[in-house]
């Protein structure tokens, strides 16, 4: 009887377990549109052209009095998100581990980030102002709720579960942006048979990732549940700056868990470089047409699918540690073939972006997943705020490091394969790491495979 009641209560909690995964994987599915349709393919265009039609003979808009030049105003706003972003991800990491209330705070962020991006579709004519609020406040948002959504990783998959189960949430992602982003495509390249205009339809696409991003982040907003925290309620009153630094400061009580970070802060700022900037290699460097380049962002996202799934599955054979260094040799690899690639040539494009893809989900996966081993109980939404500003925050020192080798070659072969430095440097200070010795550190179970 009582073996029974032991195994039924096991088997109960396995069932909840399976339910709050499935419901998190579904956050991933919700959010990864924007990414993908929105930052990747439509706005930036977009929003140039809207500041282009309100620009003065010049070529200058004036945001409150300050001169811009109608082309850097997209990346401007880029820029004022990720510095809102820096001051608002630790606080709300604070507060979650301090209320334990993580669920409301997602759904804050959420909301507030697909309003945002549905309300682009009254981006028109020349309001520019518009489309870099909305955009700076979607960037933010996102970048909120992607502190609150991993940190719940360690709390819903056991240790060796969490390669999987992160693996899978990435893959989940990438499928959702390729599905929208060819419902996307269709209508855009087919306006006139939908009696549409171009800009319409584009207005369209970028209203869509709003409400898809709304109406699927109700998913795990039913599944997931908060737990009770044991945090400390001291530091009510840090805010902004302070509260990284509070959290800085107590991550140096765990210094391993600091080196992967490191090693982590230098391959991912590659990692970003080289898919922000693979289209202006593609378009300056190789010739190569929109339609080509947005056909090789839809063929990334599909593979990146199977690459997180197939990347996971090494991971339980070889662990993540060794399954991300051999992630970061093979970007080493594609690298150094694209500086290789013939201009004009389409076919050769394609590959490369088939070995991105490959490469990109795992790497990401895996490097959550192993994180999430290294962050004492109880802090895991502080710590993964500062694991968010890696991912998002401090990417910076690849595009400086790529617009300065173009400026002193004017070669994008050169630039690119500069970002090489990246990978190999992230890969010597990855397997310096005691992955064992820092999970223990940190007061985690060690898994078989880590």
């Amino acid at each position: 009887m009582g073996t029974d009641t032991v195994r039924e209560r096991a088997a109960d909690e396995t069932a909840e377990r399976r339910r709050e995964q499935r419901g998190w994987y579904f956050y991933d599915w919700a959010c990864s549109v924007y990414s993908t349709s929105v930052l990747t393919v439509f706005l930036g265009p977009y929003l140039t052209s809207v500041a282009k039609a309100a620009a003065d003979a010049d070529g200058f808009v004036h945001p409150m009095g300050i001169p811009l030049r109608a082309g850097s105003f997209f990346a401007y706003c880029v820029s004022a998100s990720v510095i809102l972003s820096i001051f608002v991800m630790p606080l709300a990491g604070a507060a979650a581990d301090r209320t334990g209330r993580k669920k409301p705070l997602l759904a804050v962020a959420a909301y507030l980030g697909a309003a945002a991006t549905t309300g682009m579709f009254f981006l028109d004519g020349d309001r520019y102002l518009l489309g870099g609020l909305l955009l700076i406040v979607a960037n933010a948002s996102l970048a909120v709720s992607m502190v609150l959504y991993n940190s719940y990783l360690p709390q819903i998959a056991p240790p060796e579960e969490r390669d999987a189960v992160s693996s899978r949430g990435w893959a989940f992602g990438y499928a959702s942006g390729a599905l929208v982003l060819v419902a996307n495509l269709v209508l855009y390249t087919a306006h006139d048979s939908f009696g549409v205009s171009e800009a319409t339809a584009v207005r369209i696409c970028l209203a869509s990732a709003g409400i898809w991003w709304g109406a699927f982040t109700l998913i795990p907003l039913k599944r997931l549940r908060d737990r009770r925290t044991t945090a400390s309620p001291s530091g009510t009153s840090v805010h902004g700056w302070r509260q990284l630094a509070a959290t800085v400061r107590d991550m140096r009580r765990q210094p391993l868990t600091l080196a992967f970070l490191l090693a982590y802060l230098v391959y991912n700022d590659g990692i970003q470089t080289v898919i922000s900037q693979a289209s202006v290699y593609g378009s300056e460097e190789l010739g190569l047409g929109q339609s080509t380049l947005i056909v090789a962002v839809l063929l990334v996202q599909l593979l990146a699918v199977a690459g997180a799934l197939g990347m996971g599955r090494l991971a339980r054979t070889y662990g993540a540690k060794r399954t991300i260094l051999g992630s970061l040799i093979a970007w080493t690899l594609t690298l150094a073939a694209g500086f290789f690639l013939p201009a004009g040539a389409p076919v050769w494009f394609f590959v490369l972006a088939a070995g991105i893809g490959l490469v990109l989900g795992g790497s990401q996966a895996l490097s959550r997943s192993l994180f999430s081993h290294l962050v004492p109980p109880g802090k895991e939404a502080e710590y993964f705020s500062a694991y968010e500003m890696s991912d998002r925050g401090m990417s910076w020192l690849g595009p400086l490091l790529f617009g300065l080798t173009y400026q002193l070659t004017g070669s994008y072969r050169d630039a690119i394969i500069s970002l090489v430095a990246f990978f190999v440097l992230g890969f010597v200070l990855l397997a310096r790491v005691p992955v064992r010795q820092a999970v223990r550190a940190a007061g985690n179970p060690v898994p078989d495979r880590i």
